[in-house]
């Protein structure tokens, strides 16, 4: 029994091998979708200098801390590989979304906006509420950056109480996110309702602005042909990411008592910013909450079969 429990308890680990091999797979097939779309980083530019620095730094924080004395060592080392891989996954997605553009066809916004029409939500009376108010403005901006706060909350905690598991499942479910919404992304391009269904002055600027009605086209034509990744713009609109997000963080954020009320307030005020702030079609969040749904239920699937796994090996050499 205790020797099965030891397996058990390594399917952590073992899902953090697995999730690496899949950053390896994912990386090497952004390379191919970037050389496929024509499109370049150029590694040498000054403004990547932040992106080089943070990932030294926490490059020295794993590997070199756990050699020192510091009793809070284990711990900052930990969440530092967590913030590293965490971030790494969101670069390749937001750097991903460019090639995968590139190579789409034709826009769905007509259909997207005819089923908000049908499930009874008005785009334009959200917007004109939210640019009427400032208080709503500053509470929607906020909620919505939020999106890197969470997580750095959630890791941190997993580190601290040395729950590494859960911080592997958390991150398997949002690199599964992403895999997932640009997948469904290339099938439904388009360019959201505010340039969609917004003519004339604009008296209120979101905070995903208007990339995607100038940015898509230039991709598809070949006219952009430099991905910046620090100045990466959000241009997928179905399905929502933020959403997606918002929903995998209630989900960790729950299993923590002391952080699930914060937690879900918070993400409720992302996802009630996003149809303004990020500028998504109803639909959009529903298909986002979606595509949350799935990530965590594979994540599930396969963390109850690597504990199957090591349950089998562990019998076999008890035997």
């Amino acid at each position: 029994m205790a020797t099965a429990l030891a397996a058990l308890r390594k399917s952590g680990p073992r899902l953090r091998r697995h999730l690496l091999v899949a950053l390896l797979v994912s990386l090497c097939v952004l390379s191919l979708l970037m050389r496929r779309a024509a499109l370049h980083i150029d590694p040498w530019r000054g403004d990547n200098l932040p992106f080089y620095a943070a990932g030294l730094a926490l490059m020295a924080l794993r590997f070199g801390l756990p050699r020192s004395d510091w009793r809070h060592a284990v711990p900052v080392a930990r969440f530092s590989e967590y913030a590293a891989l965490f971030a790494l996954i969101s670069l390749m997605g937001a750097t991903a979304s460019y090639p995968v553009a590139a190579l789409t066809h034709g826009y769905a916004d007509a259909a997207l906006q005819r089923i908000d029409l049908a499930l009874g939500f008005d785009w334009l009376e959200c917007y004109r509420r939210v640019a009427a108010h400032p208080v709503l403005q500053l509470l929607g901006t906020a909620a919505y950056r939020s999106i890197y706060f969470t997580p750095a909350v959630l890791l941190a905690h997993a580190a601290w109480t040395g729950r590494q598991g859960r911080a592997y499942e958390f991150l398997a479910a949002f690199w599964l996110a992403a895999v997932i919404t640009l997948g469904v992304f290339s099938l439904m391009p388009a360019v959201g309702p505010f340039s969609y269904l917004w003519h004339g002055a604009i008296p209120y600027m979101p905070e995903s602005e208007l990339w995607q009605q100038g940015l898509i086209p230039g991709l598809r034509a070949h006219s952009v042909t430099q991905v910046d990744i620090a100045h990466l713009r959000g241009i997928v609109s179905a399905p929502s990411f933020h959403t997606a997000a918002a929903v995998l963080y209630i989900a960790a954020g729950w299993r923590i008592a002391g952080l699930r009320w914060p937690i879900v307030t918070l993400n409720a005020g992302m996802l009630l910013s996003t149809p303004v702030e990020g500028t998504h079609y109803l639909i959009d969040m529903i298909i986002g909450a979606a595509v949350a749904g799935v990530s965590l239920s594979l994540v599930t699937a396969y963390r109850a079969m690597l504990r199957r796994s090591g349950a089998r090996e562990a019998g076999l050499l008890a035997a």
